[in-house]
């Protein structure tokens, strides 16, 4: 399964993405309540995810490569009332982010990367999450079937890719929900297969 490149989210985003359900994904409201402190939305889309975060009263900031999904995001923030920040940025330049933050959330974007990229993704990741905060990452898992949507990852890969300086809490699986309106896409019924993961950078 190939790398999607940035041409293909801009043609996803320049229709209906089918990550954009109008709401934040599942598991991000049910984590809720573990998730503390001033957090990094990375790969945060439309910013479904971090306006929900915002409402509770957190400082959020969102980031995606696409110009057209953070202009999206601003656009709720603004309609919504809610403060949150979001800015045109590589998920995998996060070391020149210059703000440490409590909490990371990816929805989505760890399985966009080939092995290099995720090496370095998770490098920058240590770079923006103070010692002792939390990623919570949800992520497609090779339990799911057939050849649409991003590339699979298994539970090995992901017990790699964070095996030094990093302690899990949880690997479980999940779903992701997508939109219900999907003609050209055919996931598992009840939402494409997940791993729904938390993990603490480690204190050094």
């Amino acid at each position: 399964m190939t790398v999607p490149d940035r041409s293909t989210f801009e043609s996803i985003y320049a229709g209906n993405a089918p990550w954009n359900i109008g709401r934040p994904q599942k598991d991000f409201v049910e984590l809720a309540d573990r998730i503390t402190g001033s957090i990094l939305d990375a790969g945060c889309g439309t910013g479904e995810n971090a306006l929900f975060f915002a409402g509770r009263g957190y400082k959020v900031t969102g980031i995606d490569y696409l110009a057209e999904p953070i202009a999206r995001a601003k656009q709720k923030a603004a309609e919504r009332g809610l403060p949150a920040t979001f800015l045109v940025m590589d998920a995998l330049d996060l070391k020149d982010l210059p703000e440490i933050f409590e909490t990371v959330i990816d929805s989505g974007l760890f399985h966009v990367f080939g092995d290099d990229d995720r090496r370095r993704y998770v490098e920058g990741l240590s770079s923006v999450l103070k010692p002792g905060g939390r990623l919570f990452l949800l992520c497609f898992s090779d339990a799911e079937p057939g050849e649409h949507g991003p590339r699979r990852v298994s539970r090995q890969e992901i017990t790699d890719a964070f095996a030094r300086g990093w302690q899990f809490e949880s690997i479980e699986p999940s779903r992701f929900e997508v939109r219900p309106d999907l003609k050209d896409m055919t996931f598992s019924e009840g939402g494409p297969k997940a791993w729904r993961v938390v993990v603490r950078r480690a204190v050094t």
